[in-house]
């Protein structure tokens, strides 16, 4: 049983196919280098559903299996929700998780601990022949001073999550930070629709 997720993300193929497993243990998640190349659409859209969806279309056109694509990014409160859907991009090209840090530490670094709170925020779209299927997570937290950890990827080195204080979730482990992350409930919910959909197909 295969479904296709449109990212390149290693790590974020694996947290999909680890979260789906639970529903699904046979399924297996191709990612973006597993497939034909294709045109990848522009994430032009304002918020993280229009994002996802376009990619999840594009990637069923393309490869003609059931797509999955999530949008995810963290939403600072002194930034006034920024960097949001521009969050892999806030440096400017190309990507890079590094600049991207430092750019956000630059912005935050007048602001008084009690004032940096944020939130990640992930859309998982999943396009299939017979329609299409939205779900949403959320994780709030704050961004401490300085990057700690290694593991996870993207702001997770900056971010702590509210449910695991004292900890940045590039220092949990993979089970703590599934349990509580943006993705991981976006996951969650998504998971037994795609087992639904998949098993009825």
């Amino acid at each position: 049983m295969k479904v296709f997720l449109a990212s390149r993300n290693a790590k974020k193929i694996e947290e999909m196919q680890r979260i789906l497993r639970e529903h699904l243990p046979k399924i297996e998640v191709l990612g973006l280098d597993d497939v034909e190349p294709y045109d990848e659409p522009v994430e032009d859209r304002a918020t993280f559903e229009g994002n996802a969806l376009v990619k999840a279309h594009a990637g069923l056109a393309a490869t003609g299996l059931p797509s999955l694509a999530d949008d995810s990014g963290i939403c600072v409160d002194a930034l006034n929700g920024m960097p949001g859907v521009l969050s892999a991009r806030w440096s400017g090209p190309p990507k890079s998780d590094a600049r991207n840090n430092q750019l956000l530490l630059d912005q935050l670094a007048d602001v008084p601990d009690e004032r940096r709170g944020a939130h990640f925020q992930c859309a998982v779209a999943f396009c299939h022949p017979g329609g299409e299927e939205l779900t949403s997570g959320v994780m709030p937290g704050h961004v401490i001073r300085e990057c700690r950890g290694s593991g996870g990827f993207g702001y997770d080195v900056l971010f702590v999550a509210e449910d695991r204080p004292g900890r940045t979730t590039a220092e949990l482990s993979v089970e703590d930070k599934d349990a509580v992350s943006h993705r991981g409930w976006a996951l969650r919910r998504m998971a037994p629709i795609v087992a639904r959909i998949l098993g009825d197909a």
